[in-house]
């Protein structure tokens, strides 16, 4: 589970341990992801500091993990700018975290054969950039839209594995990326207003998607991206 250390990924984990699974959990911070596995149901999870913009870190992860039933990509970054401020620098700072981690990670995860048989691989995407295209947001949707492309392609390339590759897409999550600043509160209250279910989603209402996709009890879905928005994007 990578980005275990805050929001999705970090409640994911715990519903993970909820149900009975021994969760692996990996991000940068180390005071954070101590607190996350502090927060876990049960014995016999581990922690692995890593930096996924590192190849070095991604290799000594890879090399640590072995027979892996389920992979939750999780790490992401946000960004707000204008198209014509968005200059290359931007862009590769983003995709870098949204985008080419996770599926390096993953690339190396098949190459190494780390993922047992049945294994069901879950990326944390958007709407941004899929469903909802939200002016200032073309950077951080393009490497949205690059993650869920690239998740249908591993979805048809693997299934002869019976290894399932899915996404799950949300709207506006009560995280700390929405808190960081780019937003005022004002700004937030209104975009709040949107949303037919006129609230943001909490990090569990997204960790339930990714446990059902997680389960058995998605055992026939592959290549799907699973929307959870609160009614957002309905046409």
């Amino acid at each position: 589970m990578t980005g275990a250390s805050s929001g999705i990924g970090r409640e994911t984990a715990i519903q993970c341990s909820k149900l009975g699974a021994n969760v692996i959990i990996t991000a940068r911070n180390v005071d954070r992801l101590k607190e996350t596995l502090s927060l876990l149901n049960g014995n016999g999870h581990e922690m692995i500091i890593a930096d996924l913009t590192d190849q070095e870190d991604v290799e000594r992860l890879v090399r640590t993990v072995n027979g892996l039933n389920g992979a939750v990509l999780c790490a992401g970054k946000g960004m707000t700018s204008p198209f014509a401020f968005s200059s290359r620098d931007k862009y590769d700072a983003v995709f870098d975290v949204n985008f080419f981690a996770p599926v390096e990670l993953l690339r190396l995860f098949i190459k190494q054969k780390k993922l047992e048989k049945h294994a069901s691989v879950v990326f944390l995407s958007s709407i941004g950039g899929v469903e909802l295209f939200t002016p200032g947001n073309g950077v951080y949707g393009a490497s949205k839209a690059a993650l869920n492309s690239t998740m249908k392609y591993c979805a048809k390339e693997l299934a002869p594995k019976k290894i399932r590759v899915n996404a799950v897409n949300p709207g506006m999550v009560n995280t700390g990326m929405i808190q960081d600043g780019r937003f005022t509160e004002e700004q937030l209250a209104l975009n709040m207003e949107k949303y037919p279910l006129k609230r943001y989603g909490e990090p569990l209402d997204i960790a339930l998607g990714v446990v059902y996709l997680l389960s058995d009890a998605s055992s026939w879905v592959t290549g799907h991206s699973l929307v959870i928005d609160g009614g957002i994007t309905v046409k």
